[in-house]
């Protein structure tokens, strides 16, 4: 579903991705963790045709991005950590605005029940300056998952929503992942990725230092013990660097 091969991005003389590649199947969670200017964003980005890349190959639902970047941003949806959102649409004019642009028919039937799930039903008639910081993440989210895509990125989507707000984002997040859908999800909450990630890629400086189920990043770096944390395991990892 997800597809990377040789991703490279540079800025000028700064390499902030370096080689990487890995997969992503339907159903699969993919935590991307790594420290700060780890190049965690800038891989989003580039995942996400947001960004070019500097060299290597991305085919997302089996269209390769570069080739043929409608096709395959038409599979896909991007949640960046801070919402976009416009100043003078309400929250339902923000989803019929979407549905027109992915050609969403009915979208009523799918936007509805989208706003209850992530409890912002009772906002439909609101602006964006009249929502919380939570309340905005959640809008940019359920207009993000109105054409139902089949690959997702996150990247620290949970930042603004409060403890209920988190539990119903983690439970949304299943939810896709149950139905099918391929996910890669950044964000510096290790142990609520834990929760909710079948499987765990780490960068430092740009690199891929691990990749794999949780269960063999875990014995890759476990020495021997059991019930190590994500954390720990991250920490084991990158050698406890912030750089």
């Amino acid at each position: 579903m997800i597809e990377v091969s040789g991703l490279a991005k540079r800025y000028g003389a700064f390499t902030a991705v370096r080689d990487l590649s890995f997969t992503v199947q339907p159903g699969e969670v993919l935590g991307l963790v790594g420290p700060n200017g780890a190049g965690k964003t800038s891989t989003l980005r580039c995942l996400a045709g947001i960004i070019p890349a500097s060299a290597g190959t991305i085919r997302v639902a089996g269209q390769d991005l570069a080739a043929d970047p409608v096709a395959a941003k038409r599979a896909l949806a991007f949640f960046p950590d801070e919402p976009r959102l416009f100043d003078y649409l309400t929250v339902r004019q923000h989803l019929n605005f979407v549905a027109r642009i992915y050609g969403v028919a009915d979208h009523e039937d799918i936007a509805e029940p989208l706003l209850e799930e992530l409890e912002i039903a009772d906002k439909a008639d609101q602006l964006p300056g009249e929502l919380s910081r939570g309340m905005k993440q959640k809008l940019a989210i359920a207009c993000g998952l109105l054409h139902s895509p089949r690959v997702m990125f996150f990247d620290e989507p949970l930042t603004g929503l409060d403890p209920l707000g988190i539990r119903r984002m983690k439970d949304s997040i299943l939810k896709r992942s149950r139905d099918g859908a391929a996910i890669v999800l950044s964000s510096h909450l290790l142990h609520l990725l834990e929760e909710v990630c079948s499987h765990v890629l780490i960068l430092k400086k740009g690199e891929k230092i691990a990749h794999g189920t949780l269960a063999e990043v875990s014995a890759q770096f476990a020495n021997g013990e059991t019930g190590v944390s994500l954390e720990e395991i991250f920490i084991r990892a990158t050698g406890g660097s912030e750089n």
